[in-house]
């Protein structure tokens, strides 16, 4: 099972709400949400822990209209989610990984997202 963890903006529905009705293209929303996950997601293979390097190797940005999605784990990988948030009863300490690569990089990554969520926002009112 996948694990990601998350960070909520307010007035996301909205301005993707806004953006239709003023007939803009809501992928550039896509392409922030995926340049904010890609920072994180590059940081999260750095700090991964490391026995073989597939959990680092399975950490991905997704590109969604909705959300910055970074996921680790897959049907090969099946332990991403106990590696980062731990599974006591199979003396399995977390390592949440992911959440200090979100932590570690959240001036850049909220910094480019704010940028071009702005551009977008300069789109709308322009229309």
């Amino acid at each position: 099972m996948p694990t990601d963890t998350g960070i909520r903006v307010e007035g996301l529905d909205e301005l993707v709400r806004s953006m239709k009705r003023a007939g803009q293209d809501i992928d550039e929303l896509k392409d922030a949400h995926f340049r904010a996950a890609q920072i994180v997601a590059t940081y999260a293979a750095q700090i991964a822990p490391r026995r073989s390097g597939k959990l680092a190797g399975s950490i991905k940005a997704a590109r969604q209209v909705r959300r910055a999605r970074v996921t680790a784990g897959r049907s090969s990988v099946p332990y991403a989610a106990p590696i980062h948030w731990g599974w006591p009863s199979h003396n399995i300490n977390g390592d949440p990984f992911m959440s200090k690569a979100a932590q570690a990089t959240e001036p850049e990554w909220t910094a480019a997202y704010a940028a071009d969520v702005q551009a977008a926002l300069d789109k709308v009112k322009g229309a």
